[in-house]
């Protein structure tokens, strides 16, 4: 501690202002702790409404109505060709992530919560600096560790080079339409941008390491999404691995290795989507007792504390999947465990989704997780070919599945490939919550025509009742 430095004191110090951090911060505040946030942007929000979630949902959306246009044609509708203003369409994503942050600005302020712009870094299990503001050092109670992960690069290559080797952020920047675009790895991240630049008329090779796209999603609801991308996409390349990166001034060179030998790529662009790793790297955690796992993720227990009692940490620094959401989640359990109420992370379905189009929708266990450890269930799937509102909009390709527990009949797990999946995961998420059996989802009634109507059908296999499918002899 410097001389005369004065040490502010908090009942919760937050670190980080993203989805978790901010959602922790809030719950806190409205439970009735003295909150303190910090996060090195100036408004909260993080990755996800900054530079991630928010951006390129905002810009699938606009590649969404580009395909719908042109899509329109077979109905009997024409519209021109799309005119492309770059500036526009950043504003627009600008407009949309100020609102959002401004809110949350003003959540923060209603709520109390003092907000912190700098780099937090802990001196001991009880005291941390704020990098970024003169002779700030604060003394907690408790703390929630948020502070989120960042993209991994490829070995020997670094984000930047003039621009030409991009993470998401740097795609998400949208400065120029390239012509080629090498999109490494067929995880979310590198289909739902590469969808946006091939709307927006990038011809795109996707390289994946893997024999497939998005290893852990089962793979009939990738098919369909596979179809579109043979279309979509000039090349995807599987069993084959960037080995190096030369960027220039005017693109960049790839050199491709897999079992046919390697060949070299010429680009302008190259977007790297290989996964993200925890920033735990200078949060000062040596200074304390906290313990990372063998991934280099905070260890944390079903109430997110971590080694140290009084010190949590959520969202992707603890690992698992990293979505926004759970992060949230996380952060309110972290929040009223802290002020003293029961609650503890035992959530049986986390829901995730690929923004692609069409879009993949999951939640529970997925079939080959259930075939991989032998579990006894039985699995049925509506084909969206026969959903009247599927075929009114022009978008057939797709399928709803259902995975059932054979000895309970309980729902415990739902997948869904089509347009508006988004929503739709919705009604599986809550059925696997609630101990749902097949007969309580056949037994709701769905709306007619509606996409939902096909979680309805799926259910409705399992007991022979299924309206547009034959039953099973």
């Amino acid at each position: 501690m410097v001389m005369g430095e004065f040490t502010q004191e908090t009942d919760l110090l937050v670190i980080g202002g993203g989805p978790g951090g901010y959602a922790a911060a809030f719950r806190a505040a409205d439970l009735g702790l003295d909150v303190m946030m910090v996060d090195i942007a100036e408004r909260p929000g993080g990755v996800c409404l900054h530079r991630g979630c928010i951006p390129s949902k905002t810009y699938l959306h606009l590649a969404d109505l580009i395909h719908d246009a042109r899509s329109a044609a077979a109905m009997g509708l024409g519209f021109d060709a799309p005119r492309i203003d770059l500036a526009a369409m950043r504003a627009w994503k600008g407009k949309v992530v100020d609102q959002l942050a401004q809110g949350l600005v003003i959540l923060t302020e209603k709520r109390g919560i003092q907000y912190i712009q700098g780099r937090a870094v802990f001196e001991d299990d009880r005291h941390v600096r704020i990098k970024g503001r003169d002779a700030l050092r604060v003394s907690f109670k408790h703390a929630i560790i948020a502070a989120g992960s960042h993209a991994i690069a490829l070995p020997g290559s670094d984000f930047g080079q003039g621009g030409r080797i991009m993470s998401s952020t740097g795609a998400l920047n949208l400065t120029d339409i390239p012509e080629r675009l090498l999109v490494v790895g067929g995880g979310y991240v590198g289909l739902e941008l590469g969808m946006v630049y091939a709307a927006l008329g990038s011809r795109i090779t996707l390289v994946e390491v893997g024999d497939r796209l998005l290893p852990g999603v089962d793979s009939d609801l990738v098919a369909p999404l596979k179809k579109r991308l043979n279309d979509t996409f000039a090349t995807l390349l599987f069993n084959t691995r960037v080995a190096a990166l030369d960027a220039t001034e005017t693109g960049v060179s790839a050199r491709i290795e897999s079992d046919g030998g390697n060949s070299a790529l010429e680009v302008d662009r190259v977007l790297v989507a290989i996964g993200r790793r925890p920033n735990t790297e200078a949060l000062g955690l040596e200074t304390t007792g906290v313990q990372l796992d063998e991934r280099g993720f905070i260890a944390v227990d079903a109430h997110q504390r971590t080694a140290v009692p009084h010190i949590y940490a959520i969202g992707d620094i603890v690992g698992g999947v990293m979505l926004a959401h759970k992060a949230m989640f996380e952060g309110k359990v972290a929040a009223e465990v802290i002020a003293g109420h029961p609650s503890a992370f035992d959530v049986r379905a986390i829901p995730a989704v690929v923004y692609t189009d069409p879009q993949i929708a999951w939640a529970g266990i997925t079939e080959a997780e259930a075939r991989a450890q032998d579990m006894a269930v039985a699995v049925e799937k509506f084909p969206w070919k026969f959903s009247g509102r599927a075929l009114t909009t022009g978008t057939p390709a797709g399928l709803t599945k259902m995975i059932v527990a054979k000895d309970t009949r309980r729902v415990i797990g739902v997948g869904i490939c089509g347009r508006g999946a988004e929503g739709l995961i919705a009604e599986g998420v809550l059925a696997i919550e609630m101990g749902a059996l097949a007969e309580d989802v056949a037994l709701s009634m769905h709306a007619h025509p509606t996409l939902s109507e096909t979680e309805g059908e799926a259910a409705e296999i399992f007991l022979g009742a299924a309206t547009h499918v034959l039953p099973k002899v």
